[in-house]
């Protein structure tokens, strides 16, 4: 699986996710996404670009050892730089209430990850 806008552009090199994340690894990123949400006061987007997203930083953290956070701003390490100084997620993950695509939710269940990116 592939996500062509989940690719890293650092010092001239790319960094291309393409097998399935562990369950565990997605687990581990889902409640690190939900706590942070809590901690920051910041909501998910719909649950579709949630899923994505934390599945695609649960695929790094197999392949790459770290949650490497797709926007590269700042720092590689989920929350980026951006997200933790100015509340700025551009990966669209962790995002203000005042964010016209903020959500309502700060959860997401395994479940819901899963049956969002079976397809992808």
């Amino acid at each position: 699986m592939s996500y062509p806008w989940w690719e890293h552009w650092s010092m001239g090199f790319t960094f291309s996710c393409s097998v399935e994340p562990s369950d565990k690894s997605v687990e581990i990123m889902r409640k690190f996404s939900e706590q942070y949400a809590r901690k920051s006061g910041t909501y998910f987007c719909d649950k579709g670009v949630t899923s994505v997203v934390i599945k695609g930083l649960a695929e790094h953290k197999d392949q790459l050892g770290a949650p490497l956070c797709p926007c590269g701003a700042g720092s590689w390490n989920c929350p980026c730089l951006p997200m933790r100084e100015r509340k700025e997620c551009h990966c669209m993950l962790f995002l203000t209430p005042e964010n016209d695509f903020a959500g309502k939710d700060q959860t997401i269940a395994l479940e819901e990850i899963k049956e969002t990116t079976a397809h992808l």
